[in-house]
């Protein structure tokens, strides 16, 4: 047998095409299958975080937490935690609650970062009865897939979440019946 009938051969044969083909389009695939996921857990941790963000900010409007025993920035983080026990870094989570003026002046409370990208937080006063109150928390996730951590993450490889409440507390403080 010539080396020309064996080349022809090798030509002829289909042997291991489909092996090839999936080879060619496997990672392609399966990057996209993962970046999908990474994106899934993303948008499943915001949604999570807001969620938190508003069963515990539920504490304030009600008056429960500033008549709580113990330090309210804890018990609200202690609420914020037990919601978002999943996806949520606890330890991540920056915090700011501030009694503002009025609903129209809202925007004079624009959160402010420092060089790190960590929020400058003017500090937690849950306020008292009938008082608007801002709510806001800070999360970076971390992304873990390469690709999407390039794309969406910056150099950092982190997406930052932020989740803002305003809202007006309930009069919870009665002075009795006339």
């Amino acid at each position: 047998m010539s080396i020309r009938s064996l080349i022809f051969k090798y030509r002829k044969s289909e042997d291991g095409v489909t092996a090839i083909e999936f080879s060619l389009l496997a990672i392609p695939y399966f990057m996209l299958v993962l970046g999908i996921l990474e994106i899934s857990i993303m948008f499943a941790s915001a949604s999570l975080l807001d969620g938190a963000v508003t069963n515990a900010s539920r504490m304030i409007r009600t008056g429960q937490l500033q008549n709580s025993v113990g330090d309210p920035e804890t018990n609200f983080r202690n609420a914020l935690c037990d919601y978002a026990t999943v996806l949520v870094d606890c330890n991540s989570v920056q915090l700011e609650v501030v009694p503002i003026d009025s609903f129209a002046n809202y925007n004079n409370y624009d959160p402010t970062y420092d060089a790190d990208g960590d929020l400058v937080s003017q500090g937690f006063d849950a306020g008292g009865s009938e008082d608007e109150v801002l709510v806001r928390v800070v999360y970076y996730h971390s992304l873990v897939t390469p690709l999407v951590a390039q794309l969406l993450g910056g150099p950092d490889q982190r997406q930052l979440f932020v989740t803002t409440m305003v809202f007006q507390s309930e009069p919870y403080e009665f002075n009795g019946g006339a």
